[in-house]
Order: structure tokens, then C-alpha cells, then sequence
């Protein structure tokens, strides 16, 4: 006896559709599975009995089971292949008479037969899709991340007996109703600009940053307002296209931090990683990699607090991944590939006290330790980021101030238009912000008046920039353009990007 049912395997964010064959012989009873199983798939065989005795179905115990799971060269891990394999053993016995042959399986079987969730249901189904199946079947606690994919009928299944009932047409399911895209609201509990009392040109510094998705890096004295800024992000940034929220879904399914609540990340994640972050939880990890941090970050912001107090192994994962919006971690088993186009805000003191350079008060720290410090932070990862803001102290005077200062949705309504036209400038391609541009198409956008060229290039000379530096200013100076609603790029928007990267040599005097 023989049947082959399809299912879906997951490599990574790559999806591949999976044939389970399965051939029953006579003889003394066993269940071998081949096809490169680890242990997890092993251990279904136990899964399996117990499943199809509890459901009152059938397993004769006096024959031979041979799983295999082909393609047999790519090593299979999980317990989302329980049910394809049940479904095998319906089929070859002939408990099963229905039309599944379009049809592809997941889920994990208990020992009583009902159907538990499994990772990275968004993109197997977006495969099966792909490979023109019909019919997809997966854990019930999966279908509301499952449903916002259309051309595909989904079936949310609670237990195996259902599914059986629903094959042979004794009770039949319906399919999921498909889930609209909508953007997320801002809930009133998050934290807003209007309470930040001065910081007038960080908030400003802020609001480029997040109209082209650049890379910031505050630094201040303690108690100015760094970490309280850089909570406040969140509330400005631009609304995620249904593209980068199915992207992001993605990564989040494919590590089990989907909820069954929010089974669609329809905003711009905000990951604040603690500084005793290892490099792997940073870039990804484990013997088959899943994502870390940057590409949880993915299409959103990776908040990096107290920079310099990160390990030198993990600030240096940064810059690679930074600068191509994808991270390789290469493993025995494989190598693979995960987005992790990010916006990067770093944030840290001056010194070890924190005082240096403050105007009141002053620094505590023996000769060369804030020279010792500034250094853990390397030139080229400084180099990456494209705003370099200094948060000064708060007077009196600012901090008693009873007035609001403007809103979060005032500076998200400006930040979103000028993200429109940045999406319409690139139609066609898969670039959605300046801070993304190549340098063909930084060339092409990015005109400067004669007033403003021969400012860039004064100061190019004068300050010793880098050619990446002179890229990320002309990017810069796009993005604050697009916030005035112009076309090119005047005299104004280059001295206030060129503002934006006169920081360091204050404090690394390089």
C-alpha cells in the first residue's frame, strides 16, 4: 500500500513543498521515517498511534511503515509534519476517500488528536499558493495569521477526526474568511511628543529621520532625554505598506512571536534589545538560524540604548547588515538569508559619568577615559549612521513650561506625505525611502541648486568627509526636501543635513 500527500517545508523564510510518501508492507510491525528527519519528526511515530486510536481510526500494528519525506537531501525539523503523515496512513489504508490530491497538510498532533499551532504558517501557505495548490489545512490557532492570503482555501482544523469527517464529506468546513489589510491605529496609551519639553532640534532631527527611515545617533549627558525620545518613535512613524507588513508577518511567524490577536504586524516594529545582547541574538542564530533582533527590526526600528556598553562583537554585527538590509548566517547545516532593513537610533553618554562637554557641570572622569569610551563606538559603524544629534540638557525654564509642545500626529501626518512621495518617486522598484536609495538613483534624484553645490562641496573639503558620508548627507538632504515639498534640493536643506554630521567631530574630533 502506498499514498503521498503534500506538504510544506520551511528553509529559513523560503518555503518548499514537501512530499510525504508512505509504503505499507507486511511483516513485523516498525515505522522507519527517512528523508534527513531530526529528532522532533522522529518522535511522531509515537504521535501518530496515539492520535489515530484517540480519533477511532485505524493504525495495524502487524505491518510495516516506511515514511519518506522528499526531497530527502534537505534536513526536516519540527513537529509540522504529524498530520501529513496521519493523512498518509488515512489515505494508504483507505479511511480516506476524498479529493486531496490539490491539497497540502500542516500541524502538529497531540496524543488525544486534536491539532496544535505550529511556526511559520504565513509563509508555507504563501508557497502552496505559489505552487498553484487549492486546498491548505492547518492548526485552527494559525488561521487568523493564515488569513489575510487570498487565491488559496484555508481550513482551520481543530482535530484530526474533523479533518477525516470533512474528506469523506460527513461533515464538511468552510474556509477561512479572508482578513482585510488595514493600517494600525496609534492607541492613546503610547507615549507623545507634545509632553518632551524642548529638544526642539532633536525632535526635528527625529522627524527626517523617520520621513526617510535614517540612522540617528544621540548622545547627551544623563537625564536629557534620550531613551524618552527614542520611546516616542514609535508614535511618528509612517504607515508600513501591505508588501512590508506581509514581509514582517513573515519573519514573526517563522519565530513563533505571532499572537493571536495582532496575527498581522501591521506596524513598524520597535525592537530595544538589552546591551548584554549576544552577536547571535543580534543577527540570528541556532544549528538551523532563525532571526535575532535585526531582523525582527525588519522595516522598522532597532532601538540600540546606551551604545558603547554593548560588547565590541556585537556593535561590529551592525555593520554589514546595515549598510545591505540583509544579514547572512552561515551554520554547517546551511547557510541562510534574512531581511533586516532597518532604522537604527543609537543613544549614549559622552563619557563614563556622562558629564563631558556639559555646560554646567563637570566631568569626573580620569584623564582619557572619555576619549577611552567614545573609541568602543568604531569609525565605520559611526560612519553608518547618517544624523548625528547632540540632546543637551533641559533648563528651568523649558521643563516649567505648562504649554504642550506640537503632537505625535501632527509630525506623523508631515512624516507620512513625505513618505508618499518617496513611495512614488520609487515606484517600480523595491526601495521605499531615500535612506534606501542607490547610488544610481541618488544620482538621478538628488539635484542640487548651484547655491547648494557649492556649499556640499566647501564643506566636503573643509571637514574631511567620507564618500560614504557625502552619500548619506545627499540622502539626508532629499528627505528634507520632501518634508518642504520640493523638487530639488535648495541651500537650506544641505546646511541642515550637513548640521547633521558635525557631531563627531565634536566629541571623536576626527
Amino acid at each position: 500500500m502506498f499514498s503521498n500527500i503534500k506538504s510544506v517545508g520551511l528553509l529559513g523564510l523560503d518555503s518548499y513543498m514537501i512530499d510525504v510518501e508512505l509504503n505499507i508492507t507486511n511483516g513485523k510491525y516498525a515505522l522507519e521515517v527517512v528523508g534527513l528527519p531530526d529528532t522532533s519528526v522522529n518522535e511522531a511515530r509515537d504521535r501518530i498511534i496515539a492520535a489515530l486510536h484517540n480519533s477511532h481510526l485505524e493504525m495495524h500494528l502487524t505491518s510495516h511503515y516506511t515514511f519518506n519525506l522528499a526531497p530527502a537531501d534537505i534536513k526536516k525539523e519540527g513537529s509540522l509534519y504529524d498530520l501529513p503523515m496521519a493523512v498518509a496512513v488515512l489515505s494508504a489504508t483507505k479511511q480516506i476517500m476524498g479529493d486531496y490530491k490539490n491539497a497540502a497538510f500542516i500541524g502538529e498532533l497531540s496524543l488525544s488528536g486534536d491539532i496544535k499551532p505550529v511556526k511559520g504558517v504565513l509563509p508555507m501557505v504563501m508557497a502552496a499558493k505559489a505552487n498553484g495548490l487549492k486546498d491548505i489545512y492547518i492548526p485552527v490557532d494559525n488561521a487568523s495569521e493564515a488569513a489575510i492570503i487570498e487565491g488559496i482555501n484555508i481550513y482551520a482544523v481543530k482535530s484530526l477526526r474533523q479533518l477525516v469527517d470533512h474528506i469523506n464529506d460527513v461533515e464538511k468546513m468552510q474556509p477561512v474568511e479572508i482578513i482585510p489589510f488595514k493600517h494600525y491605529e496609534l492607541p492613546d496609551f503610547l507615549p507623545d511628543f507634545k509632553d518632551v519639553k524642548g529638544q526642539f532640534e532633536v525632535k526635528r532631527a527625529l522627524e527626517v529621520a523617520a520621513a526617510g527611515g535614517h540612522n540617528v545617533m544621540m548622545i547627551g549627558p544623563p537625564g536629557s532625554g534620550k531613551s524618552m525620545l527614542a520611546k516616542r518613535i514609535p508614535t511618528i512613524l509612517p504607515d508600513i505598506t501591505i508588501d512590508e507588513a506581509l514581509e514582517t508577518t513573515k519573519i514573526y511567524s517563522l519565530s513563533g512571536n505571532l499572537s493571536k490577536d495582532k496575527p498581522l504586524i501591521n506596524y513598524r516594529p520597535f525592537r530595544a534589545p538589552h546591551h548584554s545582547v549576544s552577536p547571535a541574538g543580534l543577527s540570528g542564530g541556532g544549528t538551523i538560524p532563525k532571526p535575532g533582533e535585526l531582523s525582527l527590526a525588519h522595516n522598522g526600528v532597532l532601538f540600540l540604548d546606551e551604545l558603547p556598553e554593548f560588547s565590541r562583537g556585537t556593535m561590529e554585527v551592525l555593520r554589514q547588515p546595515i549598510e545591505n538590509g540583509t544579514i547572512t548566517i552561515s551554520r554547517a547545516a546551511c547557510a541562510l538569508t534574512y531581511p533586516c532593513s532597518v532604522m537604527l537610533i543609537c543613544a549614549m553618554n559622552p563619557c563614563p559619568c556622562g558629564y563631558y562637554g556639559h555646560p554646567t557641570r563637570s566631568c569626573s572622569c580620569p584623564n582619557g577615559a572619555p576619549a577611552r569610551y567614545l573609541s568602543k563606538v568604531s569609525g565605520p559603524l559611526l560612519d553608518r549612521l547618517d544624523i548625528h544629534v547632540e540632546v543637551p540638557p533641559v533648563d528651568y525654564n523649558q521643563l516649567s513650561d505648562s504649554e504642550a509642545g506640537e503632537c505625535s500626529t501632527a509630525i506623523r501626518e508631515r512624516v507620512n506625505e513625505a513618505r508618499r512621495i518617496q513611495i512614488e518617486r520609487f515606484k517600480g522598484t523595491t526601495i521605499t525611502c531615500n535612506a534606501k536609495m542607490t547610488p544610481s538613483l541618488t544620482r538621478q534624484y538628488c539635484r542640487l541648486t548651484p547655491s547648494a553645490a557649492k556649499t556640499l562641496e566647501l564643506s566636503f573639503e573643509r571637514l574631511g568627509l567620507s564618500a560614504r558620508a557625502y552619500d548619506k548627507i545627499l540622502k539626508v538632504a532629499r528627505t528634507i526636501a520632501d518634508l518642504d515639498k520640493s523638487e530639488i534640493i535648495d541651500n537650506m536643506h544641505i546646511m541642515e543635513a550637513l548640521q547633521y554630521r558635525s557631531l563627531d567631530r565634536k566629541f571623536w574630533k576626527s
